[in-house]
């Protein structure tokens, strides 16, 4: 009797979860909802042989001391992305021709932007649950994702089945979220897709539980021998029956034309939902379309994500700030009223220069629309044309470096302002950051405010200073500790070796970043040669071009440059000279890398290069031999394409490397 009572309780409020959580169509008062639940945790404790997997009271979570790394037993793909109806009826064409079908059926789902999650179910009951990862392995969060009530513990049938999801904070939970968290004084997230993530992977799932939280199911693999579902459509209402949450906003259309259509649809009618969307996933609807078609070695050639454009938004800008980077350049960045744009809170905007500001007529107090840039960096893009805008007073750029007040300089041809003083704290300070960056000598535990604390107690004025400091002298700082200053003391001894084109890229070397540094070292070797080198010698360099190997040649011909390079030599700066090359492969072969690649960075795809005795460079030319595009390629591709160098797919690029 007391077990019957005990699976009567588990089934009332799965079936109440499932109605509450996906079809979002409660049939009981949450009062009704608690008593069921607490008499089925009593029953459990007083006996625990009945508590089961499948129990509700099985998703308030516990503590975890890691997640475990988890290999997918089917890998997880990306998608290749479209921006236009152009790129569709492009997709479009490939795929109908290379299936030999004028016309193929496809489906249109709304691309929840969330987190991608694998879930396996043996004989109906959820078993295991994964981050995506790199697609092959991603990390086993099986137990905070029990806490996610739209995912079933138990699904309608005994079946072993996998399926794909997104996990998503609804927005007026995260907006909810980061009120309580500004209340206590706590972090805030800086949009639904971060909080979502940071709630994930809580390695106390109690917490997680805490978290509204919920899933779109998007995706499934069938059984062995399952020959019933031919569709992605009839997939989709399978999984509904299952007991899974889809997404409402599905539509199955004849061609692409439909697809075009709901995609103008939904380009506004996204901001009603409440969830983010950033674009639209369109898929082959036929299995058999999708068998034949395959998948190149980073997406699946019968599916491509269309990304609706970057969002823009008026806000207003509150006030200009003057920034000094390290070469100099005064960059006027916009304070806004806090914002949520394009999925994150923006607070500030790049003005770019004071040009930019007078062709724009951004005056203090304004209305503005702004946008990101490629979605990532926010820019104005333009005023409000109101009234008020009129009666306010035009800005009027500073003649002064803000923090010096050095008088600021043009140089020739460039519309950038510079502070003048050579030794200006702010300037000193910038190259101190830019130093310990990741992509210069990659010194980690020291960031902006240890670097101010050194720089204004004298102990660090040069980059050579850093290798002067010992252990104790870390502990002068505030809030440092000797596990703190072990830390910072070993990561700069480890820097001494960096490889050469690490130490070039930390001098910041106007004009020389990550990208000409790697050019430069392949190309001449060794600092010496490099030092030694003519305008002419630089200059004839793939990629390098003549107002950079004008900055180089000045760079190392100055007496304060020189003093500073013979300074680290004498405190044990030694960067790495030695040659990666491995083989004759690729010589006389220059490859430029662009967009994203997925199986491995840019630097890494470099690497292999350079091991097969080839060059990469960052500009295009008729002298280029190959052009590597990954997702996203940008004015490269193009270039490319005008000049009909030969450009390969990442694809391509596994095979001529001998990784496929």
């Amino acid at each position: 009797m007391l077990k019957e009572r005990v699976e009567f309780l588990k089934e009332e409020l799965n079936k109440h979860n499932y109605n509450y959580y996906v079809l979002d169509n409660p049939t009981i008062s949450d009062y009704e909802y608690d008593l069921l639940f607490a008499e089925l945790k009593e029953l459990e404790n007083n006996n625990p042989e009945l508590k089961t997997p499948d129990s509700p009271t099985q998703r308030v979570g516990s503590i975890s001391t890691g997640f475990e790394e988890y290999k997918h037993k089917y890998r997880l793909y990306s998608l290749d992305n479209s921006y236009n109806s152009d790129d569709l009826r492009k997709w479009y064409e490939r795929v109908t021709k290379e299936y030999g079908q004028k016309d193929l059926e496809l489906v249109c789902e709304l691309k929840i932007d969330g987190l991608a999650i694998a879930l396996s179910y043996q004989n109906g009951l959820f078993t295991t649950g994964v981050t995506r990862g790199n697609g092959i392995i991603g990390e086993n969060i099986t137990q905070n994702l029990k806490t996610v009530k739209a995912i079933p513990l138990k699904l309608f049938e005994d079946i072993n089945i996998d399926v794909r999801g997104e996990i998503y904070m609804p927005i007026s939970s995260f907006n909810r979220l980061n009120e309580e968290s500004l209340k206590n004084n706590e972090k805030i997230f800086a949009n639904p897709r971060n909080a979502a993530s940071g709630s994930l992977r809580q390695l106390d799932s109690t917490i997680t539980a805490k978290r509204d939280l919920s899933m779109f199911t998007y995706t499934v693999i069938l059984p062995d021998g399952n020959n019933t579902i031919k569709t992605h459509w009839d997939s989709i209402q399978y999984i509904k029956k299952l007991g899974f949450k889809t997404n409402p906003n599905i539509r199955l259309v004849k061609d692409i034309d439909g697809a075009i259509q709901f995609c103008k649809d939904w380009e506004d009618k996204r901001f009603e939902l409440d969830y983010a969307t950033d674009g639209v996933v369109i898929k082959v609807n036929s299995f058999a379309a999708q068998n034949e078609l395959g998948y190149t070695a980073r997406a699946p050639k019968w599916a491509t994500a269309f990304k609706f454009p970057p969002e823009e938004i008026s806000t207003k800008l509150e006030s200009i700030e003057l920034g000094v980077g390290k070469t100099g350049a005064i960059t006027p960045v916009a304070n806004l009223t806090p914002v949520l744009l394009a999925g994150s809170t923006v607070a500030r905007a790049s003005l770019h220069n004071f040009d930019e500001i007078e062709r724009l007529d951004v005056r203090i107090g304004d209305n503005v629309f702004i946008k990101k840039a490629a979605e990532i960096i926010p820019k104005v893009v333009k005023v409000v044309d109101d009234e008020e805008h009129y009666s306010r007073p035009k800005y009027i750029p500073p003649t002064e470096c803000p923090v010096c007040h050095a008088p600021l300089m043009y140089r020739e041809g460039e519309v950038v302002a510079y502070c003048s003083n050579e030794d200006c704290p702010e300037v000193a300070k910038a190259k101190l950051e830019y130093w310990v960056s990741k992509e210069a000598m990659d010194i980690d535990f020291i960031g902006p405010s240890v670097i101010e604390q050194l720089y204004n107690l004298n102990m660090v004025k040069t980059p050579s200073d850093f290798y002067k400091l010992s252990q104790q002298d870390f502990m002068q700082l505030d809030l440092v500790k000797e596990k703190s200053a072990y830390n910072m003391y070993s990561s700069i001894q480890n820097s001494k070796t960096r490889p050469l084109a690490k130490f070039l890229t930390a001098l910041s070397i106007r004009h020389v970043g990550k990208e000409t540094a790697d050019i430069i070292v392949n190309e001449l070797g060794s600092l010496g040669n490099i030092m030694q080198a003519s305008i002419e010698t630089l200059s004839n360099i793939e990629g390098v071009g003549e107002k950079i190997a004008q900055s180089i040649y000045e760079y190392f011909h100055s007496e304060k440059n020189l003093n500073l390079i013979s300074e680290l030599k004498n405190n044990g700066v030694t960067p790495s000279e030695a040659s990666t090359k491995q083989s004759d492969e690729f010589e006389g072969l220059t490859f430029v890398l662009t967009g994203t690649l997925q199986s491995m960075t840019r630097d890494d795809a470099g690497a292999k290069i350079k091991e097969r005795g080839g060059k990469t460079s960052s500009s295009v030319s008729k002298k280029t031999s190959y052009v590597i595009a990954g997702e996203n390629p940008g004015s490269k591709f193009d270039k490319a394409t005008s000049l009909g160098v030969k450009i390969l797919n990442e694809d391509d690029f596994l095979q001529l490397i001998g990784m496929k």
